[in-house]
């Protein structure tokens, strides 16, 4: 559900409120990154035998300015600006610079196409290593007890997760956010104990250490970059779930509280490894008081299982977007709460997902394996952030181009530089959320060309509507008693159903509707849901738009036009539907392979029965065979 914001009172108790909710959704993913990307960034180091309290110094300096440069002024001060209808995400970021540029398709989908797909990516990966790297904190309290039990603990953790989406999060989401912060508290106290360990630790808050770095060895400085990167993902959820809470929330919440528990941990860990050099191989669980071991460890595995509900429903949202986009075939979207909108279950995609989370959890057996492919999938959704963002603020912001355009350019080139040092990372497992952003990238090209191939067909061996029903007007049918809804696309033409119906039962209802539902370049439609007006034969010409965030609902269009004249009970309409088998032709314009592809996501594809929420025993479907 969206939420607005008076820019007058950023700390008013709504906007306070919302801050804290926000803790609980969108920060999981980036708070949890302190538990692994201090091990991860140092490891090249210490393989090596550098120096390791310059090494200290240069990493903690480009975890803080990452974090400045990345998140606080990337994301938090620029490209939240980029809101739709206070929408966000990368799919909302495309259509807005397609209404800017006016015109759709192109290069332009095609980096949204990117994005999204490793989105997907980031949505297997994130719970796998999350939920692993605090299961693995059992190995710190006693090694040979627990490490046997860390893989089946972790799958049990996630296989229960996933099991359990379908009842949504409404009653356990009110959790999330105490625990969480309680999370961030924890990890700045931690931090602020063990700074004192070495209080030199406060050069590194000075860029150049990490400056230097890069510079004095940049070989090296390479792999550290693909550690230190691991501490910036997840920060791509805040203008993703903008929709959710607002802009002013999530800036408050990032502000006060999580950007100062992550430098005081990140400051902490820094001093306590100058101080026992030996924690070096889990210098997180490492800091804990050991009375506190085993809270810590239980908390940690309570808030990766949180940061992973939240980029789960992340995937479903995404998936929404592309379905309205076109960009996938049709899924069943269930409404998983009556007041919120933003809370949604795609079966299909929940399933993908846990496949993947469970294979990734078998074939890599630890956080430290795993960190391998992690970062890859998660650099590229954000690189494609700032080109978007960049296109958008040079058309948007004339005025005020130069401010925002320079530092976006800037941390482009950054991010340019993370994305070659995780690049190194590609044999070691970071190949796999290649091969699974560039199978999705081809499954929805794949899928939006066999779309536009049909719909030229059909449109070519469609007859116009105006003119049929004329047509028919000069010598009627034999009409039924009782009303006729046609569902179809594009009201220009004659719906395949109509024509299927007159040719083998020669008749046709006293009252005719031909609606066509639209998805428009807005999140939610706030204005009149329907337009219609009547044509020859008395029949009703109906368009219904939805946002690209809403759920089509063929009853609730139905009972909106009362209001312009057309009073019809949707539970005693009859809905005619035309339904399409497609077969593999040799003279198609698509390959016989991409055919194949087609026609398996084709049958994939939910029922519109389903998803336009027709009622099931009042449908009647007339099928018709046809190639792309």
């Amino acid at each position: 559900m969206s939420h607005t914001q008076s820019p007058s009172a950023p700390l008013s108790k709504t906007n306070l409120k919302l801050a804290f909710a926000s803790i609980g959704v969108v920060f999981g993913d980036i708070g949890t990154s302190p538990i692994y990307t201090m091990r991860e960034a140092l490891k090249p180091v210490v393989a090596n035998g550098g120096n390791m309290t310059g090494a200290i110094y240069g990493v903690v300096s480009l975890l803080i300015w990452a974090l400045i440069l990345i998140v606080t002024i990337k994301y938090v001060l620029i490209i939240m600006r980029a809101d739709n209808h206070g929408e966000g995400g990368i799919l909302s970021e495309v259509v807005l610079v397609e209404i800017l540029l006016g015109k759709k398709g192109g290069i332009i989908l095609g980096l949204g196409i990117i994005g999204a797909a490793f989105f997907f990516g980031d949505a297997m990966i994130t719970p796998a290593i999350s939920v692993l790297s605090a299961v693995e904190g059992l190995e710190v309290i006693n090694a040979d007890l627990f490490t046997p039990y860390v893989v089946p603990l972790t799958l049990a953790i996630l296989i229960i997760l996933f099991f359990f989406q379908y009842k949504g999060t409404g009653g356990i989401a009110r959790f999330f956010a105490p625990i969480t912060f309680i999370w961030f508290i924890v990890l700045g106290l931690i931090g602020l104990i063990h700074i004192g360990d070495n209080l030199t630790i406060f050069n590194a808050l000075n860029p150049l250490y990490g400056a230097l770095m890069l510079w004095d060895q940049p070989g090296l400085a390479l792999l550290v970059v693909g550690g230190v990167f691991l501490a910036v993902t997840g920060g791509e959820a805040l203008y993703a779930d903008m929709g959710h809470f607002g802009k002013t929330p999530i800036r408050l919440a990032w502000t006060f509280v999580v950007f100062p528990g992550l430098v005081l941990n990140y400051l902490g860990q820094g001093a306590f490894i100058i101080g026992h050099p030996s924690a070096i191989t889990n210098p997180f669980f490492l800091m804990a008081p050991a009375w506190s071991l085993v809270p810590v460890v239980l908390l940690s595995t309570m808030v990766t299982v949180i940061a992973s509900q939240a980029v789960i429903t992340g995937a479903y949202s995404i998936a929404q977007q592309a379905i309205a986009l076109g960009l996938v075939p049709r899924m069943n979207v269930v409404h998983t709460s009556e007041t919120e909108s933003g809370q949604i279950y795609v079966s299909q995609i929940n399933w993908m997902v846990l496949f993947g989370v469970v294979l990734l959890v078998i074939i890599f057996k630890s956080s430290d394996s795993l960190a391998s492919a992690y970062g890859i999938a998660v650099n590229a959704a954000m690189l494609v952030n700032t080109l978007l963002g960049v296109i958008y603020f040079w058309k948007a912001e004339n005025a005020r181009r130069w401010l925002f355009v320079v530092p976006l350019v800037a941390i482009g080139v950054v991010e340019i530089m993370f994305l070659s040092a995780n690049a190194l990372k590609i044999a070691n497992g970071g190949y796999l959320p290649l091969l699974i952003g560039l199978t999705v990238v081809s499954l929805m090209l794949i899928w939006r060309r066999g779309l536009g191939l049909l719909s030229a067909k059909l449109q070519k061996e469609s007859t116009e509507l105006s003119g049929l029903l004329e047509s028919l007007e000069r010598r009627q049918p034999s009409r039924v008693a009782g009303a006729a809804v046609f569902l179809q696309t594009d009201n220009k033409f004659a719906p395949s159903a109509l024509m299927h119906n007159l040719k083998h039962n020669r008749v046709l209802h006293d009252r005719l509707v031909f609606l066509a539902i639209k998805t428009v370049e807005q999140p939610r439609w706030l204005e009149d849901r329907v337009s219609l007006h009547q044509g020859p034969m008395g029949a009703w010409i109906v368009e219904a738009k939805f946002g690209y965030m809403e759920q089509p609902d063929v009853q609730a269009a139905l009972r909106a036009c009362a209001e312009h004249g057309l009073e019809i009970d949707p539970l005693q309409a009859s809905y005619f539907l035309g339904r399409r088998l497609i077969r593999i032709s040799p003279r198609s314009k698509m390959p016989v392979w991409q055919q194949r592809i087609f026609i398996m996501l084709a049958n994939q594809s939910a029922r519109a029965i389903d998803f336009f929420r027709i009622p099931p025993d009042r449908v009647v479907e007339l099928g018709m065979q046809m190639s792309v």
